[in-house]
């Protein structure tokens, strides 16, 4: 993706110079386990993973990388795409206007209305605060641990999470959620995968106009987002995890689930062509 030089976003809340830590903690392996059990991009593993392992949590001035400045200036970069497009999308397709979401970029654990943000949750959206909470360690995890490098692969992470803030601003996400509390555990779960699946539609519809309005994308851009939808999947997760998947506590949909709401969005250009709630219904 083309992105060095580009308008950063003004909606980031920097708060890595002043990030918590947590001392002690599970390892990346066994993040990757309660990651595989279904709770991988969701705001409700942020309690599991906080208090799994590791005591005290400190605060602390932590100094930048390098490294954190270029992902910073990525993810700045990558943010004002998604602000420019869902303009034009909001506008076009749904008569009014689209209010950006803050991103909240941290090291270490921060906190939330939605529960302690730790690089070991990895990102989510708040619909308390309607701010997306992002470790950019995380796109390390990604590429090196779960098969899933590039940088339109981490494009892809931030788009999704904005997708759940879309979500919110039209009013389904928390129509959602508010059905969830009333449904049996493995109903809730599959609304849950309804939610997410528009999401990664949603997240093809703005690789879409990244393509075609923006010019930004570049060869092997879209394999990087596929393949990322390919490993994050439910059953690919419990699989690589040393399980056998098991369909009733998915909570964000299969590989190829994952894989053909992307390319819906990304072949429609089209909000209404992301109706998961009705398609899998």
């Amino acid at each position: 993706m083309k992105w060095r030089g580009a308008r950063g976003s003004r909606n980031i809340e920097d708060r890595r110079r002043m990030s918590k830590g947590k001392t002690g903690g599970m390892g990346i392996v066994g993040i990757l386990i309660v990651l595989a059990i279904g709770a991988f991009f969701d705001v409700d593993i942020s309690s599991l993973l906080n208090n799994a392992g590791g005591s005290a949590v400190s605060s602390g001035s932590t100094a930048l990388t390098k490294e954190d400045k270029a992902q910073g200036a990525f993810v700045s970069a990558t943010l004002g795409y998604t602000e420019e497009i869902w303009d034009q999308v909001f506008a076009a397709q749904l008569g009014h206007q689209y209010r950006p979401v803050t991103l909240v970029l941290f090291k270490g654990v921060t906190s939330s209305p939605c529960g302690n943000a730790s690089g070991a949750t990895g990102p989510f959206f708040c619909p308390a605060d309607r701010k997306v909470y992002l470790d950019t360690a995380f796109f390390t995890t990604l590429s090196r641990h779960m098969g899933a490098g590039g940088d339109f692969a981490a494009a892809y992470v931030v788009a999704h999470e904005v997708a759940h803030h879309v979500q919110n601003e039209v009013g389904t996400l928390p129509k959602a959620n508010k059905a969830r509390q009333s449904l049996s555990k493995a109903d809730s779960n599959r609304v849950s995968v309804m939610i997410e699946l528009q999401a990664d539609c949603y997240s093809g519809v703005w690789a879409k106009y990244a393509e075609s309005s923006l010019g930004v994308i570049e060869s092997g851009d879209i394999r990087e987002a596929i393949n990322a939808a390919k490993q994050i999947g439910d059953d690919t997760l419990q699989r690589n995890a040393g399980g056998r998947p098991m369909p009733h506590t998915f909570t964000h949909g299969t590989s190829a689930q994952r894989q053909q709401w992307f390319a819906r969005g990304y072949k429609s250009g089209r909000m209404d062509q992301c109706n998961t709630f009705a398609a899998l219904n």
